[in-house]
């Protein structure tokens, strides 16, 4: 059936060694870590810029509140004065009876912005990946103030 030429090919072939695997193997993981590495910084590096951006929105419907209003919402008036009219403080006759916005958004982070203001001027910050108070890096809060 075969011929014996055929047959002489098919024996003279060698597999891989073990070490030719291995080495392979290897080659395999420092490239899938290196691209692993790059994918996930790269994910970071675009939930921060879409904290950014939440945050610059935020600021602008605080601005219009306070053209609406005369003042931001305090503190304990919060990020939901933006939503709901705010029942404490300060009132403000020229509330939109839909509010300013429809709903307030989390952070990428699936967290709620911190909002700190006293009528004058505020600030709405982001805890970062880590969900604490300060931090280094890709942990590091993102700031109103710092934009």
């Amino acid at each position: 059936m075969f011929s014996t030429q055929s047959t002489r090919l098919i024996s003279s072939q060698k597999g891989m060694s073990l070490i030719e695997i291995l080495i392979a193997i290897t080659l395999l993981g420092v490239i899938g870590t290196f691209v692993a590495t790059n994918v996930i910084d790269s994910l970071r590096e675009g939930e921060a810029k879409s904290s950014k951006i939440q945050i610059g929105r935020l600021a602008g419907a605080l601005k219009q509140y306070r053209m609406k209003c005369g003042i931001y919402p305090t503190s304990d008036q919060g990020l939901e004065a933006l939503v709901d009219k705010p029942t404490s403080g300060r009132e403000c006759k020229r509330y939109p009876p839909n509010g300013i916005i429809e709903k307030l958004p989390n952070d990428p982070w699936d967290n709620p912005f911190l909002y700190e203001s006293d009528g004058k001027t505020f600030v709405i910050k982001s805890l970062g990946v880590d969900g604490f108070e300060g931090g280094e890096g890709w942990d590091a809060d993102i700031s109103s103030e710092d934009l």
